[in-house]
């Protein structure tokens, strides 16, 4: 085993969206399928559950219908050691994805239905108490998904954000942008969110393509590495960041995945690439980030957090299902031996 320093348990307010996910079996595609299967999941369900199972305290900031849909999904998070007492109850209806598994030359695909009309992207101005929660909490995470929602839902992050940076909290933001949510000059109507953001975050997600595509930075490199190590530095010193980090993936012929982590803080730290057989893609992000987040929360050294994080995204390869299950202890075993046999 690899040592590293204890971990403070720290407080991380955890804003988002709780949506229903519901499977097809195996490779089976939607108009194939008689049967799926739910469970509940969201980039802030992901990223707390991780670093609940790190140690820390993982508050839910969301808002869930006031019915059995809302209770299963508050059951559920709750089994993955999230703490719902900063969840609002209100509204009739919970966002849904449906997913079917890609393989080969068939990626995967998620299709979003209702997700407009959920309780937490309908919630009301005064749906949460942003000084209050600010005040008990030492860190709080955002994603650009739940940024790109509505002027109503920006209104509630930005304002959360900017009431824990007043109390002296740090602020995570994984930049996440998705152009379908964004629409048509979804780069341009970004852009101000995401600046504000930046400007408030201490710890970020991102690559040379958000620097790009999102902020507008110019370069005359052409290679992505090359393109990362002109761009981040030129980011984190424009927004005061203190870290930042992400990952390049290459997607194989043979079914299997590539993944190389960077961490940013004043240098590079680099992860040589890994090659894993891959079982669930989704939320394997989150799960880099969590371990990006739990590395700089208990102090480890940075060339340690990122290999500590990227072990964590491939283990997430092999998990059914969004959310991170592995244990600090599998991570630190996976960063240090070779495939296992069954663990006796």
């Amino acid at each position: 085993m690899v040592d590293r320093p204890s971990c403070d348990r720290l407080t991380v307010a955890i804003f988002g969206e709780v949506m229903m996910r519901l499977q097809t079996p195996g490779y089976e595609l939607l108009t194939q399928a008689s049967s799926l299967n739910y469970s509940f999941s969201g980039t802030g369900v992901n990223v707390g559950s991780a670093l609940a199972r790190f140690g820390h305290r993982a508050e839910l900031v969301t808002a869930l219908p006031d019915n059995p849909l809302g209770d299963a999904a508050c059951a559920f998070v709750s089994k993955l050691g999230l703490s719902t007492n900063l969840v609002a109850r209100s509204g009739e209806y919970i966002g849904m994805y449906f997913l079917e598994n890609g393989f080969g030359a068939r990626p995967g695909r998620v299709t979003y239905s209702g997700r407009q009309a959920s309780s937490f992207n309908t919630a009301s101005a005064e749906t949460y108490d942003y000084a209050a929660i600010a005040k008990r909490v030492d860190v709080a995470h955002f994603c650009g998904i739940t940024l790109a929602m509505n002027d109503l839902v920006r209104s509630h992050l930005l304002s959360l954000a900017r009431a824990v940076k007043a109390q002296g909290g740090r602020i995570v933001f994984d930049c996440n942008y998705r152009p379908a949510h964004w629409g048509e000059d979804g780069y341009a109507l970004a852009r101000p969110f995401y600046e504000e953001m930046l400007s408030l975050a201490d710890i970020v997600m991102m690559n040379e393509q958000d620097a790009i595509r999102i902020l507008g930075m110019p370069t005359e490199q052409t290679g992505r590495q090359e393109q990362l190590t002109e761009l981040i530095p030129q980011v984190a010193s424009r927004y005061s960041i203190s870290v930042i980090a992400g990952t390049h993936r290459t997607i194989n012929v043979n079914n299997t995945h590539t993944l190389q982590g960077y961490l940013y803080k004043d240098e590079f730290f680099f992860v040589d690439p890994v090659t894993f057989a891959v079982h669930d893609r989704i939320g394997a992000g989150d799960a880099f980030a969590s371990g990006i987040i739990h590395g700089e929360l208990s102090g480890f050294e940075p060339d340690y957090t990122v290999r500590f994080a990227v072990a964590a995204a491939m283990l997430a390869h092999t998990i059914t299902g969004d959310t991170p299950m592995s244990s600090e202890r599998d991570i630190i075993r996976a960063m240090t031996e070779a495939a296992l046999d069954v663990e006796r």
